[in-house]
Formats: C-alpha cells, structure tokens, sequence
C-alpha cells in the first residue's frame, strides 16, 4: 500500500468521516477491513488520509457501515475516486499547505461563512490592501515569493464569482475597517470593495459595532465551510499556519460562536450605511 507523502485536509476529510460512520456503526476496525479484503493497518492509513481507498471500497465500507442515505454514499465515492488537480496544485512546494488546503476547501464549499476581528476577509481583500498587509513581512519573502502570494490570493478570490459561486456571509468588526493597512486610499478603496461586494447576489456582509453590547470574541476570528454533503469543515488561522477542525464538537463549538457573533452584528442594509460612513471619514 502507498502512503502519501502529503496529506491535504479534504483527504483527511474523508478518511475522518469514514472513522466517524464506523464508529456510530458500531463495527471494529478489524471487521471493517476484513469486509473489503483488507487488514486493520489498511484501514488505519485510510481514516488518517494518508492512503487512497477509491471509489469501490469507499461504497462497500457504507455498505458494511449500514449507511442508509445513497446521497451520502455517492458523497464519499465522490471523494474517493477524485483525481483532478485543482488551480491551486501549480503552487505547491511554493506555498504553504495550510493555504492550498483553504483554496480547495473554499472552491469545494457550497456556503462559506467568516468570522474577521481585525482584517478584512481574504477572499474580499483588494490587491493594494494585500500588498499592504504583506508588506509588513515582506524581510521574510524574497521579492518573487510577495508576488507569487499575492498572485494566489487574487485568485483565491475568483470562487466568488465562478459559475455557481458558494455563498458567502461576512461577520467583520469594526476593527477590522478602521484599521489602516496601508495608507487613506488603500483603506478607502477597500472600503469601496466591500460595499460594491455586499451588493452581489449570494454575499452577505454584517457589521459588529464596536458599541455592541455583550461582544467579547476578540480572538475569534474563523472560516465556517460546508459543501453540499454536509462535511462541513472549520479553518482557523494560527501564528504560521492553519487548522482545520471537522469532528462534530469541534463544529458545534464553532457553529455557536458564530451565532453570539451574529446576535451583536447589524443588519446587511445597517452595514452598508456604516461602512459608508466609514470611508467618509476617510
């Protein structure tokens, strides 16, 4: 059997929720492998992503699972028999795992929900306002990687306007708008930016006041993805990396948090007023 040198977090993804139906099943791993022809250390590297399990198997561990929803079945076949490259995959080796993972999560994810205390939202970032940002790092990039991340984060940003985008709802404190990345007119036109985009079907963008009430979420910045399956998948970004966090807990830990964030958050229309007020300001 070969192992994978690289495991992204969509295959682990998969080999996650096929540990999860086993494990509500009530079947042993042992059992399980036997069922397909296998033994338990096969099965073992498939749970943990880091061997393939392909479409065949993928169907007659369901079945051996007892899993019910043929949905669900092909959901997971799907994935296991996937063998095409994304856009992200001619940047491997040059960008950081964490960021191909968040490229491939936000192009598969039918609804994408985010939570920014202190930045404006990736995927809603203007050029300068990247620049800006990555300029405070720019000692620790040589001159052609700035340019290559930037260039993946510009395209990270056409998910949201490809054929049959996911949605995508913003929670952004205020913060993360006063804030001045760069100078008046990178702050300004990125302010124009947000409000063009909350004016594009399927983007939702609320505002948390700094004058909400009963806000304490300072650190609580996050992605919320989830695709049309339901393997939903949370990211959060770390001082050099990011996590992802799928286990049920994890999500409904992430999933009420955001709900208490929504509750302090204005309305869409509120919001668009607020940041018009903002950039005038400016």
């Amino acid at each position: 059997m070969a192992r994978r040198t690289i495991v992204t977090a969509r295959q682990e993804r998969l080999g996650a929720e096929l540990r999860r139906l086993r494990e509500r099943s009530g079947v042993s791993a042992r059992d399980a492998a036997a069922a397909v022809g296998r033994d338990q250390a096969w099965l073992s590297h498939i749970e943990a992503g880091n061997a393939a399990v392909g479409a065949e198997r993928t169907r007659a561990l369901a079945e051996r699972y007892g899993v019910q929803d043929p949905a669900l079945v092909d959901a997971l076949a799907e994935r296991a028999a996937e063998r095409s490259r994304g856009w992200w995959e001619k940047y491997r080796g040059r960008i950081g795992q964490g960021a191909l993972d968040l490229a491939e999560l936000e192009w598969h994810a039918s609804s994408l929900r985010s939570l920014q205390i202190v930045n404006v939202p990736g995927l809603l970032q203007t050029e300068a306002y990247m620049r800006s940002l990555f300029a405070y790092v720019v000692d620790e990039l040589r001159s052609y990687d700035f340019e290559m991340v930037v260039t993946f984060r510009m395209q990270r940003r056409e998910v949201l306007g490809r054929d049959n985008p996911p949605t995508f709802t913003s929670l952004v404190h205020e913060a993360a708008l006063r804030m001045r990345v760069g100078d008046r007119k990178v702050a300004r036109d990125q302010l124009e930016s947000l409000l063009a985009a909350s004016e594009r079907p399927g983007i939702t963008i609320q505002v948390v006041p700094f004058e909400a009430e009963g806000f304490a979420g300072m650190g609580y910045s996050m992605l919320y993805a989830a695709d049309r399956h339901g393997f939903d998948t949370v990211q959060v970004d770390q001082a050099h990396d990011s996590s992802f966090f799928h286990a049920d807990e994890q999500l409904a830990k992430y999933r009420n948090r955001w709900s208490k964030v929504e509750r302090a958050a204005l309305g869409p229309r509120a919001t668009r007023d607020f940041i018009h007020r903002i950039a005038r300001e400016l």
